[in-house]
């Protein structure tokens, strides 16, 4: 299936953020009155003639108004498109079992899913605010919506213990979540764990805006092979340039087959 299919979504996948202490509404009424006063300033400044105070406040409105349009374009249009070209550039054949690490509404989960029509994806989360409306309740009605609710199954858990056997998984991704684990050691059991669940030769795909080279050297720790780490472009931007997203991608070790050959 390719690209264009994939970024033909159906579901609601919210906006990404944190909102725990701040309800997303907030925040948005809060930025658009800040954006607001500093325009305001700007203009009042050009027309009292303070010509540095109205340059210095206009860039400030400026960049404001610049990062918001980079967030709210990453989180509704600029991610789905890139973890379009990730996942049909993965070489999936479509048999595969996936596991997504903080799948969220299912941004990530959904759109494999469409390219596992003889596989299965599975999605764990602990649904806290870091998504608007994140509950597995919604996730569900997404997977209807585009029509692989077959071929899903969600659990409430944490990455760092996840519920399932060794070697589970042909693929494992996360999408902007493991982040979200206050302690570097909590982050490292995520990396061992998703490492513990995978198959032979199966690979990870993990996109992230913080601490990247750190998974990327445990994943080589753990002794991975294939491992890499790339800047995912301007499309997931989170705010700007400064805040980039990476993906850190790694393949387990092929199982070793014993052969005995007889000499001739």
């Amino acid at each position: 299936m390719s690209d264009v299919d994939l970024r033909r979504r159906r579901g609601d996948y919210g906006f990404d953020g944190d909102f725990r202490l701040v309800p997303a509404v907030w925040q948005a009424v809060s930025f658009v009155a800040i954006c607001s006063g500093m325009t305001a300033f700007t203009v009042v400044n050009i027309i009292a003639g303070r010509a540095v105070v109205a340059v210095i406040s206009g860039l400030v409105a400026a960049w404001l108004l610049l990062t918001g349009g980079s967030y709210l374009f990453t989180t509704r249009v600029g991610k789905f498109k890139v973890w379009a070209r990730v996942l049909t550039e993965s070489g999936l054949r479509g048999d595969e079992d996936l596991l997504d690490l903080g799948c969220g509404r299912g941004a990530v989960l959904l759109a494999a899913a469409k390219l596992l029509p003889r596989g299965h994806a599975v999605g764990v989360d602990l649904w806290r605010a870091d998504q608007t409306g994140n509950s597995p309740e919604v996730t569900r009605r997404n997977a209807e919506m585009e029509g692989v609710a077959g071929r899903v199954t969600l659990h409430s858990g944490d990455m760092t213990s996840l519920p399932f056997e060794d070697q589970s998984f042909d693929v494992v991704v996360s999408s902007l979540a493991i982040h979200n684990i206050p302690s570097a050691a909590g982050r490292e059991a995520a990396m061992d764990e998703a490492v513990r669940v995978l198959r032979p030769g199966g690979r990870i795909l993990i996109a992230d805006i913080l601490f990247t080279r750190r998974y990327l050297a445990r994943l080589r720790s753990l002794g991975l092979a294939e491992t890499g780490r790339r800047n995912l472009g301007w499309r997931v931007w989170w705010g700007g340039p400064w805040f980039p997203t990476h993906l850190v991608t790694a393949r387990s070790k092929q199982a070793v087959t014993d052969r005995h050959e007889t000499a001739p």
